[in-house]
């Protein structure tokens, strides 16, 4: 199947826009959260209110390197060591959870950075952070594979479980079910908080990456032989698997699908993207980065360049896709030509990149500290933020648009309110 062929699909020609935006229909909540119902689980057997952590005067002691400006509304700086990851609460926009290399989380309020809860109890840096769909609930996980969900309302533990080294997290789209990969190549599935246990058994090797896809029933797990696979949660089965040819070379770094789940993309460190049917579990194309030739060798004690697929997505509102890579690039592919439409270099490494949800603008963050945003049309850089010392790390946007919560290696999380001529 082409992408863009088929019911709903929308095809353009040249720099023409798309004016009309096709409602795809997905299944409602309740009918996912009735399907999450009737998974077969096996049985397996704090508080800081009113604390304050901002600033919105520029950050004194800014590295060598890093520009002094700061763009920034507001600065959360409890964290005393890198922050590594950052989430949305999806109701309401208001809350952000992070976790850091500090071995701590915290959830706190984006409008001033008010902290409302520590997630405390961490033992290694908590690499992924988020929260359930309704925002009911917030999950943290470290890297030594201890998962702790609390009620954020009542800021309360509701549920804790102990994996082998976690590589990934995420919540389902419609249900209070976690799913999370694991260096021993499992994916778990738990209910909160009742604590209900699935697993999907992968190869002998880590699941570096891991996406739920939107139907809710099916999810796409990437591994570090550079096998993928789709996988069915209700009944625990492989619906499919893509290794040898068809699979990467080297292990997979992101997964991503479109809005109805239909077209999946891979990336790699092999530098390969690919474009896989989610239904026949088929490679639809492959996108390889040009001029990927050895640069001039690393002189004696310098380290070889290196370049990879570090993020990836589809846009909602045109047949475009976006591909970030280790050495800078940003790359917008047409999905109807299967081409490459625009290169947008950035001088550093692109750690991960965002479509807005109803447009075509993109956001990236780089190594170099900086949040810039894309027009995918023309290819031309929109507006760009600084206010870190250093690296960033993660970053979210929220569903307007209006707000880019950021975290670096500086220690710091970072709320830039988005201006743009459009609005």
């Amino acid at each position: 199947m082409e992408p863009a062929e088929g019911p709903g699909a929308l095809g353009f020609h040249g720099d023409e826009e798309i004016i009309e935006v096709v409602e795809l229909g997905p299944p409602g909540p309740d009918d996912l959260a009735d399907e999450m119902e009737d998974v077969d689980f096996d049985e397996e057997g704090v508080e800081e209110p009113d604390a304050e952590a901002w600033e919105t005067e520029d950050d004194e002691g800014v590295e060598d390197g890093m520009e002094g400006q700061d763009d920034s509304e507001v600065t959360f700086s409890l964290h005393s060591a890198s922050v590594f990851c950052v989430s949305l609460d999806p109701k309401t926009n208001t809350l952000a959870v992070t976790g850091g290399e500090d071995d701590k989380a915290f959830v706190w309020r984006v409008s001033d950075g008010e902290l409302l809860f520590e997630c405390s109890g961490h033992k290694d840096s908590v690499t992924c952070a988020g929260f359930s769909h309704d925002s009911v609930f917030v999950a943290t996980g470290d890297m030594s594979g201890l998962i702790k969900v609390w009620r954020v309302e009542s800021k309360e533990e509701v549920w804790s479980f102990e994996v082998g080294d976690l590589e990934w997290m995420e919540w389902h789209p419609q249900a209070h079910v976690l799913l999370a990969g694991t260096a021993d190549g499992n994916s778990w599935m738990w209910k909160i908080p009742s604590g209900d246990c699935k697993t999907f058994q992968g190869p002998a090797c880590p699941a570096t990456c891991g996406r739920i896809l939107p139907d809710g029933k099916r999810a796409v797990v990437g591994y570090e032989d550079g096998t993928m696979r789709i996988w069915d949660l209700k009944q625990g089965t492989s619906l499919h698997v893509l290794k040898g040819q068809d699979g990467h070379q080297d292990p997979l770094t992101c997964v991503a699908s479109n809005q109805d789940g239909s077209l999946i993309m891979t990336g790699s460190v092999d530098c390969h993207t690919k474009l896989v049917n989610s239904a026949t579990g088929k490679v639809v194309c492959v996108f390889k980065m040009e001029n990927m030739a050895p640069k001039a060798p690393a002189s004696e004690g310098e380290e070889a360049e290196s370049n990879s697929v570090e993020s990836l997505g589809f846009c909602n509102v045109m047949p475009l896709a976006a591909v970030g890579y280790l050495d800078g690039t940003l790359a917008i592919y047409d999905l109807s030509t299967q081409s490459l439409r625009h290169k947008c270099q950035h001088e550093s490494g692109i750690v991960q990149l965002l479509w807005e949800e109803s447009s075509a603008v993109v956001y990236t963050c780089s190594l170099d500290g900086a949040v810039r945003l894309w027009d995918a049309r023309s290819g031309k850089m929109i507006s760009e933020y600084r206010g870190h010392s250093a690296e960033i790390l993660d970053f979210a946007v929220n569903k307007d648009a209006s707000i880019v919560v950021t975290t670096s290696g500086d220690h710091q999380a970072k709320v830039f309110c988005v201006q743009r001529p459009d609005r």
